[in-house]
């Protein structure tokens, strides 16, 4: 069972207790499920009980109860435990979870660069409007895309475009003038202090430290967003991806392409990989409804820190030939790969195949 799956079988819980008239809620439509957190246990884990409680009038625990009973016995999960305020922590038996890791990268792979977006239809359309600062027009932009990415239909304008925040980083809205009363959002962050000095980083270095830092934290440019070394977080982000890219042109030379299969038992897969990757729809979810493209730039380091011990282990070593763990490991780096590029892409930076 993917967390896609999972995560439309907590949906189908709700839905079965609001038709029993145990819940009295609108029915979400999506329902996030993560690795567990600090004091949680299992395979994955959703907060959808504490979303639920207020609208259904009762507590978390209760609501959380009412869908533990309708997820116990359900094909493919093995046990459901709650911990905290209202945490449902959901364990995945060997039939239905044994292949876990496998499942979830086939999932990334099918997706692709677009792992973690949601089709919506209709909607209020949101308008976000930015000033005349080339941080406030860059991050409105790339939350207008992250939006977008979740399905919703978005309107960006701004004060004023100056041609070179164009032309250096590549900034584009959909009209300009003053704030109308349409207007959703006031996008806002703490002003670059030195704006020619992020302009002369260039597109993807310049990008990145807009919208690395928090919308309330002041940027901090420097030539070190130039250094192609470990110490640049942005360059680990394109290093690893670039090696994932690598390692499909060295394995198609030895002959053989990836395979999402099961992880658990492979050696050298860090789990942490698996985590990251699974959590990278709400990650999106979470820098789209906050209005924070920070929460994707960290996740984004997240995964490619956690990805970096991996890729050492994905190719035969010697005279080993290829085996089934090594091309689900080849399957696991690409997924990878797709999700740093979609991520990138997302910021409006290039992800090059080779560094």
């Amino acid at each position: 069972m993917t967390p896609v799956e999972l995560s439309r079988t907590v949906l189908h819980a709700v839905r079965r207790a609001v038709d029993a008239g145990e819940l009295s809620v609108a029915v979400p439509e999506r329902a996030v499920v993560t690795p567990p957190g600090p004091g949680g246990c299992g395979d994955y884990a959703t907060n959808i009980a504490l979303q639920l409680a207020r609208p259904a009038g009762q507590t978390p625990q209760r609501v959380a109860e009412v869908l533990r009973r309708r997820l116990v016995g359900v094909g493919g999960i093995a046990d459901v435990v709650l911990t905290g305020p209202g945490f449902i922590n959901i364990s995945l038996d060997e039939g239905g979870g044994g292949d876990v890791g496998g499942g979830l990268v086939a999932e990334v792979l099918r997706a692709g660069g677009r792992y973690g977006h949601v089709e919506r239809a209709g909607g209020a359309v949101v308008r976000l409007h930015c000033a005349r600062e080339v941080r406030a027009v860059v991050v409105g932009e790339v939350v207008g895309r992250l939006l977008r990415a979740q399905g919703v239909t978005v309107r960006t304008s701004a004060e004023g475009v100056e041609p070179r925040w164009t032309d250096v980083l590549g900034v584009r809205v959909d009209g300009g003038g003053s704030a109308s009363a349409e207007v959703s959002v006031n996008v806002r962050p703490v002003p670059v202090g030195d704006a020619d000095g992020i302009l002369a980083l260039g597109r993807d270095a310049g990008r990145w430290a807009l919208l690395r830092p928090a919308g309330h934290d002041r940027v901090r440019g420097g030539e070190e967003g130039l250094v192609q070394r470990e110490v640049n977080p942005l360059f680990r982000v394109r290093y690893v991806h670039a090696r994932t890219r690598a390692l499909g042109r060295n394995a198609a030379d030895l002959g053989f392409v990836a395979d999402p299969g099961p992880l658990e038992g492979a050696e050298r897969v860090p789990p942490a990989t698996l985590a990251a990757l699974a959590d990278h729809p709400r990650v999106l979810a979470a820098a789209a409804e906050h209005r924070a493209p920070d929460r994707l730039a960290r996740h984004l380091v997240a995964v490619a820190d956690a990805a970096l011990p991996l890729l050492p282990g994905v190719l035969p070593r010697g005279g080993e030939k290829p085996s089934a763990a090594h091309r689900a490991r080849l399957a696991l780096a690409e997924a990878v790969g797709a999700v740093l590029a979609g991520g990138l892409s997302l910021l409006g930076i290039d992800a090059p195949d080779h560094i």
